[in-house]
């Protein structure tokens, strides 16, 4: 079992910037891959990054060059870094943690980007 934690999200306006953050109960660098998904009212999850065992990122074509995803091994711990904030980016954002047998997630971060 692996638990997640997400923080960092809340209220901010278009253009801002937030900080997400996803601390894991067990050692991050075990996963295949840590992620942080998207759900905004009346859609689907969507996948907004991801960031392999071996440091391989992906990033949604929405979000290229305003998120950034890292890690930081020794915290066991993922971060969103958001920049250029968008009203469209509004969602509840949610960590995943994927490994060969199982996917983890968290609880979910609201953010909510006001025009």
């Amino acid at each position: 079992q692996v638990q997640l934690v997400e923080s960092g999200g809340g209220l901010v306006q278009a253009g801002g910037s937030l900080r997400l953050s996803c601390a894991a109960s067990r050692i991050i660098r075990s996963m295949n891959a840590m992620g942080w998904y998207r759900q905004a009212p009346g859609k689907q999850r969507e996948l907004v990054t991801a960031i392999t065992s071996g440091g391989r990122t992906d990033y949604a074509d929405s979000v290229k060059g305003r998120f950034t995803i890292s890690r930081d091994n020794a915290k066991n711990t993922v971060y969103l870094q958001m920049n250029s904030l968008k009203v469209e980016d509004t969602a509840v954002y949610y960590c995943n943690a994927h490994t060969t047998f199982s996917d983890y997630w968290g609880q979910g971060t609201q953010v909510t980007v006001s025009s």
